[in-house]
């Protein structure tokens, strides 16, 4: 189990800066697209569209918020991104009509993502010896932080009136404006100068862009846990409701308890290549088992559920620890911003298009989309390894090309 609080220090104001945006989160992935459709009353398939949007507008501010963050400086830009997330979230109370609710998650979602590779040259900076470890140690906080913010959700939904969803707005924007306060504790960093090297260097590092692309279709994994599997509890099999909960919980519980201790023994480009490697098969295990849930009784299939998810966990903490280790090895240090915003690519492609993905395949279609999904994992995870071994290839290249040459002595 993680240690609660790093020492004071920057590693403690990140870490409780992160607890307090991530509490704002809990509530906003648990009951945002409620509010949406419950409270403002816009139809479903419009917030899809609407989110779908912001969701491109993402993926376009990841890396040039990370090149400004190498550039100008990380804290002040990471703060300035949580400012906005806290102004966008605000504003869903003034939303009335499908465009004005565009334009507010376009900016909550664009300053999330551009949050996220702004914040990665902090996390490298002040993670000491090891910052994938630091950032490992991130995650399980996040868990913890967006389980009391579901926590609080939770009493939204059930009252499920306008005032306690705007509620829950103002308390989204007032937990991110609380963690900018908090980030500007830290004491600044000096921006790193480039190499001399081209402007946009991660666009152009075939390699990273590989490894970007196998991570973001091994992030599709976490619309398993999130989409398919409530979905297939409900429609496909005679499990009670109620471990819907319960799978969420257990996932919880194993990455807040292991994802550190996961990360650890992940401190190389090729342990990092293995962990994708197992990553790959242990989702394709948990793919299989919940494929046999269906059609069994109850307490067999709510058992088979749980010894399912706990594998897909194992496989996450290693999915998870890989693209720490790999993203952060490969990125030059005075490009992290960037480069980890190039990386976040993968994860934003996941994230909008993994849902229908894996609806079409496992919930559609059944039983048989759960193995080719599987399938995919597996085959992801065993392409790493020879991509990693390409990408360290192409980084030492580069770095033999970037130093300077020896002086020759003049007689």
């Amino acid at each position: 189990m993680p240690r609660l609080l790093p020492e004071a220090g920057p590693q403690r104001v990140l870490a409780v800066s992160n607890f307090v945006y991530t509490v704002g989160s809990g509530l906003y992935l648990t009951a945002g697209v409620l509010y949406f459709t419950e409270a403002v009353h816009l139809p479903a398939n419009r917030v899809g569209l609407g989110l779908g949007i912001a969701g491109l507008v993402a993926l376009a501010l990841g890396v040039a918020v990370g090149h400004l963050a190498d550039r100008y400086g990380a804290r002040g830009v990471y703060a300035l991104t949580l400012a906005v997330q806290a102004l966008a979230t605000a504003g869903f109370v003034l939303i009335k009509s499908f465009w004005p609710f565009v334009v507010v998650v376009c900016a909550a979602a664009g300053a999330k993502a551009a949050g996220i590779a702004a914040r990665s040259p902090l996390i490298r900076h002040y993670g000491g010896e090891r910052p994938q470890e630091f950032r490992a140690y991130l995650r399980a906080v996040t868990n913890v932080g967006v389980s009391f913010g579901a926590v609080l959700a939770g009493w939204v939904v059930q009252v499920g009136t306008l005032t306690a969803y705007q509620l829950m707005a103002a308390g989204n924007a007032i937990a991110f404006a609380v963690s900018a306060a908090l980030v500007v504790f830290l004491p600044p960093i000096a921006p790193v100068p480039g190499d001399g090297g081209p402007r946009w260097s991660a666009l152009r590092d075939g390699p990273y862009l590989l490894l970007t692309a196998l991570d973001g279709v091994m992030a599709i994994q976490f619309k398993v846990l999130t989409v398919a599997i409530p979905l297939w509890i409900v429609g496909a099999t005679t499990a009670p409701h109620w471990l819907i909960s319960g799978t969420m919980l257990t996932g919880t519980i194993i990455v807040v308890a292991f994802q550190v201790r996961a990360s650890r023994n992940v401190d190389s480009l090729a342990a990092g290549a293995n962990a994708y490697r197992r990553a790959g098969a242990a989702f394709f295990v948990a793919c299989s088992l919940i494929s046999l849930s269906a059609g069994i009784p109850a307490w067999a299939a709510a058992t088979l559920l749980l010894i399912a998810v706990a594998i897909h966990t194992v496989g996450e903490l290693w999915h998870s620890a890989a693209g720490f280790e790999i993203s952060f090895a490969l990125a030059p240090r005075h490009a992290t911003g960037q480069y980890l915003g190039v990386f976040g690519l993968g994860a934003g492609l996941a994230e909008a298009l993994g849902p229908g993905l894996i609806i079409a395949l496992c919930i559609t279609w059944g039983r048989p989309g759960w193995y080719v999904v599987g399938t995919m994992f597996a085959l992801t995870g065993l392409a790493a390894p020879p991509a990693v071994r390409w990408a360290q290839h192409h980084q030492h290249g580069r770095q033999t090309r970037s130093a300077p040459a020896e002086k020759v002595p003049t007689a």
